[in-house]
């Protein structure tokens, strides 16, 4: 299934921002893995056996450059002095929270269609 898209906007609030890079790239990083969630990444079982059907990267598709959009990401820098005295937070899995959720009601927006089972696949929108 291919979408047409040109950017995804991801806020977040990881408390203070230690190194704006590395932040950056972490959170571009989550986004990727979000959009293989929602639209590609799917394990699949063989109902005899039991075993995984996707056990390499050949059966297992995971988003590739050409998959993914501009992706700006930008943080809210407000240190968080409960979580601990720096006032940083991990920016990792804060990342992907939301992404999946975000394109799945983009597919409802625009087909009509709420697939609540990942990956959104054709044959579900059919």
């Amino acid at each position: 299934m291919r979408f047409e898209w040109t950017r995804v906007v991801s806020v977040m609030d990881i408390g203070r921002v230690i190194n704006t890079k590395t932040a950056r790239s972490q959170a571009i990083g989550r986004v990727v893995c979000g959009i293989g969630m929602a639209l590609m990444e799917e394990g699949l079982l063989d109902s005899e056996s039991g075993r995984f059907i996707t056990h390499d990267l050949g059966a297992y598709h995971v988003p590739v450059n050409s998959d993914v959009p501009d992706i700006d990401v930008t943080f809210i820098d407000e240190p968080d002095q409960n979580f601990n005295p720096v006032g940083a937070r991990g920016v990792g899995e804060i990342g992907i929270t939301g992404v999946a959720a975000a394109i799945a009601n983009a597919v409802y927006h625009a087909t009509g269609k709420r697939i609540l089972d990942l990956p959104v696949t054709m044959d579900k929108l059919i």
